[in-house]
C-alpha cells in the first residue's frame, strides 16, 4: 500500500469522481432519478418550449432572463460579433485542409486557439468580470461562423458570411447551406441548441473549468473543452442512432436486428445515460418536434424505441434502458437539413455558451484545481543504473 507523504490528507474518490461534489454552482443541475435539469431556477425543457436562444444565454452568462430592450441589446451586441478578423479568415482554408478527414470539431480547435490570439483575449485572472464576460460573448458569437466555414471549405465550398438580421440558429443554418431556412426548421435547431447548452458537471465542461481556475484566457478554456467533447465517451454522435436506424432500414427487421444485438450484449446507439434512470427529459421534448415533421423516418425511430424497450423487458428483466439525447436529435438534425458530420460539431455550437458560463463562474474564485494522484509504483529511491 503506498504511503502518503504530503501534508495534506489524501481523499479517496471513486473511479471518474463518480458522485464527488467538487464545488457549488448556480448555474443548472441534472436530476437524473427525476429525469429533469435545469438552467438556474428555470426548467431547461420549459425554456426550449417557450424561449429563444439569445434569451437562454443572456440567462446562463448574466443571470437573468433579458426584458425586450435587453434582449434587443443583446441581439445586437452578438450580430456584431458574428464576423471573423481577417488573420482568422485566411487562416481557415489551411485549417479545413488539415481537419478533412477530422472534421470540422477537430478543426475548431485550432481556429479557437487563433481566435483567441487575433482578439488579444487577456488570461481571466488578469481581467474584471464585465470583460470575462464580453470575452466569453466575442468568442461564443464566432463559432458557428467558424464551424460552418470549415465545414463548407472542406467541402470544397466558399464560406458564407453572417447575417446580422438572423438569430443565432437560423444565421448558423443560413451560413451552412447558403439559404436562409424553413423558419419551421430554424425553430427545430433552436430548441434543440437549448436543450444541450448545459447539462450538469460533464467531462468538457469540468475541463473547462479547470483551465479557468488557472486564470487562462477564455479561449484557451474553450479550447480545452471542446478537446475533450471530441472524445467519442462524452460529446457521443447523433449520428451514431441514425446508423441504427440504417441499419435495421424497416420495420419489419426491427426485433431481430435488436434482438441479435441485446443477446450478444452489444450496445444499441442512442440508448442509455449516465445520469438519467428515466427517459432524457431532452429526448421527449426532441421526440415531439420529430413528430410534427413526421414521415416514415420518424415513423421507424418510434417504433424502435418502442420495441427496444419491450425486448429489453423480455430478455433483459429489470435492465431499464431509456433513449437519450442523441436518439432524436439526430432525426431532428437530418429532417432540418445537417449534415451527420456536423451533428457534433452542432452540439458543440450550443455548449460553449454552458462551458462559458462555467467559465465565469470558476473565474470569479482563485482558487486552482489542482488534485493528487496516489503513487504506485515501484518504491524509491532506486540507484539509478550506469549508462551502458
Amino acid at each position: 500500500m503506498a504511503i502518503n507523504r504530503t501534508a495534506t490528507p489524501l481523499i479517496d474518490a471513486p473511479r471518474g469522481l463518480a458522485g464527488v461534489v467538487v464545488t457549488e454552482t448556480e448555474i443548472g443541475d441534472v436530476r437524473g432519478r427525476e429525469g429533469f435539469y435545469h438552467y438556474r431556477q428555470y426548467s431547461a425543457v420549459e425554456l426550449a418550449r417557450t424561449r429563444g436562444f439569445e434569451d437562454v444565454w443572456h440567462l446562463l452568462v448574466h443571470g437573468t432572463l433579458p426584458d425586450a430592450e435587453r434582449r434587443a441589446a443583446f441581439l445586437a451586441e452578438i450580430a456584431a460579433l458574428r464576423r471573423l478578423p481577417e488573420e482568422v479568415r485566411a487562416a481557415l482554408p489551411a485549417i479545413a485542409a488539415a481537419s478533412r478527414v477530422s472534421g470540422p470539431l477537430s478543426g475548431l480547435r485550432t481556429a479557437l486557439s487563433l481566435l483567441g490570439s487575433a482578439r488579444r483575449l487577456r488570461p481571466v485572472y488578469d481581467i474584471d468580470a464585465d470583460r470575462r464576460c464580453a470575452d466569453t460573448v466575442a468568442v461564443c458569437a464566432a463559432v458557428p461562423t467558424l464551424l460552418t466555414a470549415l465545414y463548407r471549405l472542406g467541402q470544397g465550398l466558399d464560406p458564407v458570411e453572417p447575417r446580422e438580421d438572423l438569430p443565432y440558429a437560423a444565421n448558423y443554418l443560413y451560413m451552412l447551406n447558403g439559404e436562409e431556412p424553413d423558419p419551421r426548421r430554424a425553430r427545430a435547431v433552436e430548441q434543440y441548441l437549448i436543450s444541450t447548452i448545459d447539462h450538469g458537471f460533464n467531462a468538457s465542461t469540468f475541463t473547462a473549468r479547470v483551465i479557468a481556475s488557472t486564470g487562462a484566457d477564455v479561449a484557451a478554456c474553450l479550447t480545452g473543452a471542446v478537446g475533450a467533447l471530441s472524445g467519442p465517451l462524452h460529446g457521443g454522435a447523433p449520428s451514431r442512432a441514425l446508423d441504427t436506424l440504417d441499419a435495421i432500414g424497416t420495420p419489419d427487421r426491427i426485433d431481430p436486428w435488436i434482438r441479435e444485438r441485446v443477446l450478444a450484449g452489444e450496445r444499441i446507439m442512442g440508448f442509455g445515460h449516465a445520469i438519467y434512470r428515466t427517459e432524457d427529459p431532452r429526448s421527449r421534448m426532441l421526440r415531439e418536434i420529430a413528430l410534427g415533421f413526421g414521415g416514415p423516418r420518424v415513423d421507424l425511430a418510434v417504433e424502435v424505441e418502442r420495441r427496444v424497450e419491450v425486448i429489453l423487458a423480455e430478455l433483459k428483466p429489470g435492465r431499464e434502458l431509456h433513449i437519450n439525447v442523441e436518439f432524436y436529435a439526430g432525426v431532428v438534425m437530418e429532417l432540418c437539413g445537417l449534415p451527420r458530420e456536423m451533428f457534433t460539431p452542432t452540439f458543440a455550437a450550443a455548449r460553449v455558451v454552458g462551458w462559458s458560463a462555467n467559465i465565469l463562474e470558476q473565474a470569479a474564485d482563485s482558487k486552482i484545481i489542482r488534485p493528487v494522484a496516489r503513487y504506485v509504483g515501484p518504491q524509491p529511491p532506486v540507484p539509478v543504473p550506469a549508462a551502458l
